[in-house]
């Protein structure tokens, strides 16, 4: 039993590796752990597919985000934006992958459209990375650590939900802690990614890359209108209203359906968009977002299955049996298990809840400070985000710098971001747990 999450996730790796499509490769991880659990394959996807439900609300505010984020590209807003990055960044390529991380992390607590920015942002900027011969994968990484490093470390916008899930399930289980003091505990975890981030820049994709066609992947459906010397007008500031009355919905409601759908009225309200335009909004929304959204829900799934079968339970207590009260060797497995784990499923948000549970106790009883033990399951559900095929913190850098076909969500996103971000989350977390 205990062997499941370890065997299953090489299975949906190694596919993944092989080119696989993702959700393919989820399927047959979801099967194999349910065969091994003793489940015939009708009852794994049965089980799999009721899981999925699980990711239901997640995968409904992609789309509704999708839909924003086509609205305010409608207004010409966000062209603005890329002409000035050309304008003032060409030629400077590590200038651009410093604003380009820099905008990725607005979008996780200022503008709070998650990845939907990116195949806005991104695609118009493919022909000026070529000329640059700029390395798409320094550009992967620069979008992941904005997608993840914010919500880490600042508890504002999805960093308050992902903070609140932590203090939640230490709470349920038996432990109180506020959400500064899980804040704090993250900033040493979140520190390794901004040195992974800056190795990625400055060492690892400095040298000029050729990019060749045809490197695998699906080709973005999004077509960007091309809109030449736009200049800032009403409804632009019209836009940035929308913008932040969203941003106030999601912070007061803690949702991001709500926020996304103010968003969208206040759009529509205020005549930015036609309303005749809605179908085709939510059309390109689902277009844009619509692949990620499902890739969450098979990943959810896949975790149901994982969790239904009690394998992580059971890789938890053979990982935690003959550990004693060696506190450093528990944090080192506890951090092993939560990759594995989230590696699988996902997202950092949904693992939480489920290691949470099985981390207290242990931790508790080998004697970690509260703060500590937040550090290990605030690392531990971070941990595959970067770096997993089923994770949106990968997805969403694919969709935008595959717009042309040239970028591999594997090689070219996950493994970069795999080797970049889950290196240095474990050296920190794993000192954030000693010191703390």
């Amino acid at each position: 039993m205990e062997w499941i999450v370890i065997i299953s996730v090489l299975v949906m790796t190694i596919l993944s590796l092989l080119r696989v499509n993702v959700i393919i490769a989820i399927i047959a991880a979801s099967i194999t752990a349910g065969l091994m659990a003793g489940l015939n394959i009708v009852e794994a996807i049965e089980l799999m597919v009721s899981g999925m439900g699980g990711s239901s609300a997640t995968a409904l505010s992609y789309i509704l985000l999708g839909a924003f984020a086509v609205a305010i590209s409608y207004t010409g807003i966000t062209t603005i934006l890329v002409n000035y990055l050309i304008r003032i960044l060409t030629g400077k390529k590590t200038m651009m992958l410093l604003a380009i991380a820099g905008v990725a992390c607005l979008s996780q607590n200022v503008v709070p459209v998650h990845i939907a920015f990116i195949p806005i942002l991104i695609p118009p900027l493919l022909k000026l990375f070529d000329t640059m011969r700029m390395d798409r994968r320094a550009v992967a990484v620069a979008l992941t650590f904005g997608l993840k490093a914010p919500y880490l470390m600042i508890p504002a916008g999805f960093g308050l939900i992902f903070h609140g899930i932590i203090v939640e399930g230490m709470e349920s289980n038996g432990i109180s802690i506020t959400t500064g003091e899980t804040a704090l505990a993250m900033l040493i975890p979140g520190s390794g990614m901004i040195v992974g981030l800056l190795i990625a820049i400055f060492i690892t994709y400095r040298k000029d890359r050729e990019q060749v066609s045809g490197a695998g992947g699906t080709e973005s459906t999004i077509q960007i209108p091309e809109k030449e010397n736009i200049t800032f007008n009403k409804y632009h500031m019209l836009t940035i209203i929308a913008i932040l009355a969203a941003l106030v919905a999601q912070l007061i409601t803690q949702n991001l359906i709500i926020g996304a759908l103010t968003g969208l009225l206040f759009m529509y309200v205020f005549l930015v968009v036609p309303f005749k335009n809605l179908d085709k909004v939510m059309s390109e929304g689902i277009s844009m977002m619509g692949t990620i959204a499902f890739v969450m829900l098979v990943a959810s799934g896949f975790g149901t299955v994982l969790q239904e079968t009690g394998a992580v339970t059971a890789l938890v207590e053979l990982s935690s049996g003959f550990l004693d009260d060696n506190k450093p060797l528990i944090a080192f497995i506890l951090l092993m298990v939560g990759l594995l784990v989230t590696l699988g499923i996902g997202s950092s948000f949904g693992t939480i809840p489920i290691i949470a549970a099985l981390y207290v106790p242990i931790c508790m009883a080998a004697g970690f400070s509260p703060m500590a033990i937040a550090a290990l399951i605030g690392t531990a559900g971070a941990l595959g985000d970067a770096g997993s095929p089923a994770s949106d913190s990968t997805l969403g850098p694919t969709s935008g710098l595959n717009a042309d076909g040239k970028h591999n969500h594997i090689w070219d996103t996950v493994v970069p971001t795999f080797i970049h971000f889950n290196i240095p989350l474990i050296i920190f977390g794993w000192v954030a747990s000693m010191v703390l």
